[in-house]
């Protein structure tokens, strides 16, 4: 009895130990070391799930950042696009407002004053725009990276289309070969000019071109030119805003920004060929005894003496006729037209007169050798810059000073360019009157305008050129020059930031 139920509890024991391996085999993993206890089976199957865990929770929060970083990046780039929309419509606002300066202020050929208009930090809602200008004369009073802010006299400059291979040879790093050129694009010559290369030239290149043998519509054209080059064309001055930037390069290391052509040459200038009354001004090209018009002024500016003296002078009257001895001599009239004058300049009129600055003042815009409706490639000598002036006077730098210094001494006296007979003495002006080039008048400015929005951001930079020989300003160029960067100068910059960190 006892040896059967000690049979009967090994075989429970053992058909136990069975089972169990059984349920274990079913329920266990390929691959999984059966040899380890259960309760580290059971722990090794937690971590994993542990592992799995973290990872989906990384990847959830890397998704998170990214999109909050898309979403900053699209924010600020949203903000980015409304402060360039903004200063967008301030360069808008900008060109209105110089429209409104120039039809008060620039009637008659008058150039504004500076300090009469707005000229910097001008606000616009929340963006502000800047007229960037240059010195001038002022030049001495402002730092070398400085901006100078203002309109710019187109008047001030030399025409491509109308200025002469000496006065383009004149301007600086233009060679002989380059003005001849230039003269030669805009010219229809059968035959090249004087150290020209001729036409054919261009087809050397590849691609070739054709000469144009016609008017330059836009400075730019120069760079088709040969055999001009960017150093030439634009100087130091890559941005092209007057002022020796950090990103530029001084390459003669004289403290300055030495500009290229561009900024002493244009094709806007012109003149209408009539007082501001509208009437047409009286041309003194050829004056012949007894012309009507030309008697009428005189006698209108000047006394009965001074007409009588200055008519006889420039051909007007008749010198009076000689008697015998002991007969007193009849006083001047005005016969029959018998005799002509021809003069080449309102210059040589006024040198050939007599009169004096404060005589001619009054009637010096009303004349013209020029026929047709608008008068070409005049310089307005109030305005021009030193470069300029030393085209005039073939290069002579004394000369140049004097005009300077007289034009800055005398502000005054600037009404007519007979001032320049009085800076330059009158020999040295005898050579200037030889061509109609000087005026004092201009009629085209450039609005070079930069903005940016709110907090300084989105900037944005356009040119324009107004032309106010209809009465009413009207742009006739409009170039985009935002790509050449930053133009206000490290002063501006500086004001901006000071200015947002206070906001903030």
């Amino acid at each position: 009895m006892t040896i059967r139920i000690n049979n009967d509890l090994s075989k429970s024991r053992s058909q136990t130990a069975s089972s169990r391996l059984r349920d274990f085999v079913v329920n266990s993993s390929p691959g999984e070391d059966m040899s380890r206890p259960s309760h580290f089976r059971l722990r090794t199957s937690e971590g994993s799930v542990l592992v799995i865990v973290l990872w989906m929770a990384l990847g959830l929060v890397s998704i998170t950042l990214y999109f909050a970083s898309s979403m900053t990046l699209e924010l600020r780039a949203a903000d980015n696009r409304v402060s360039s929309l903004s200063a967008n419509q301030a360069i808008e606002a900008g060109a209105r407002y110089v429209e409104s300066v120039l039809t008060t202020f620039a009637t008659n050929g008058a150039v504004p004053d500076v300090s009469g208009y707005l000229s910097e930090d001008v606000p616009v809602g929340d963006a502000h725009f800047w007229l960037i200008g240059r010195a001038g004369d002022n030049a001495a009073q402002m730092q070398p990276d400085q901006v100078f802010f203002g309109l710019i006299d187109e008047g001030s400059k030399l025409n491509l289309n109308y200025a002469s291979t000496t006065l383009l040879g004149n301007l600086t790093n233009v060679t002989p070969e380059l003005a001849a050129n230039i003269y030669d694009w805009c010219h229809t010559n059968s035959t090249p000019s004087q150290n020209g290369d001729g036409p054919m030239v261009y087809a050397q290149f590849q691609p070739g071109y054709l000469c144009k043998q016609g008017p330059f519509e836009t400075v730019d054209e120069l760079r088709l030119v040969y055999p001009m080059d960017l150093e030439t064309l634009i100087g130091e001055d890559a941005n092209r805003n007057g002022a020796l930037d950090p990103s530029e390069t001084d390459t003669n290391r004289n403290g300055v920004v030495d500009p290229g052509l561009v900024e002493f040459v244009t094709v806007y200038s012109r003149e209408p060929n009539t007082r501001p009354d509208g009437s047409q001004r009286i041309n003194v090209s050829r004056v012949s005894t007894g012309n009507a018009q030309l008697t009428e002024l005189l006698r209108t500016n000047l006394s009965s003496a001074r007409f009588a003296t200055v008519g006889l002078a420039i051909g007007l009257i008749s010198p009076p006729s000689r008697n015998g001895p002991g007969q007193q001599q009849q006083r001047p009239t005005t016969p029959t037209p018998t005799t002509t004058r021809s003069f080449s300049s309102p210059l040589a009129f006024y040198l050939a007169s007599g009169m004096t600055a404060d005589e001619f003042a009054p009637i010096g815009n009303a004349l013209t050798v020029a026929s047709g409706s608008f008068i070409h490639g005049r310089i307005n000598v109030n305005t021009a810059s030193l470069a300029v002036l030393a085209c005039l006077v073939q290069g002579d730098s004394a000369q140049v000073q004097q005009l300077v210094a007289y034009r800055q001494s005398y502000p005054d006296k600037l009404t007519s360019i007979a001032w320049v007979v009085d800076a330059l003495g009158r020999n040295n002006a005898t050579r200037l009157a030889q061509n109609d080039y000087l005026t004092t008048q201009s009629y085209q400015f450039t609005a070079d305008i930069a903005a940016v929005g709110p907090y300084g951001r989105g900037y944005q930079r356009v040119r324009f050129v107004f032309d106010t020989t209809s009465g009413t300003p009207q742009i006739v160029y409009r170039q985009d020059l935002s790509g050449l960067g930053w133009a206000l100068g490290r002063y501006v910059r500086r004001d901006i930031l000071m200015a947002s960190s206070q906001r903030n």
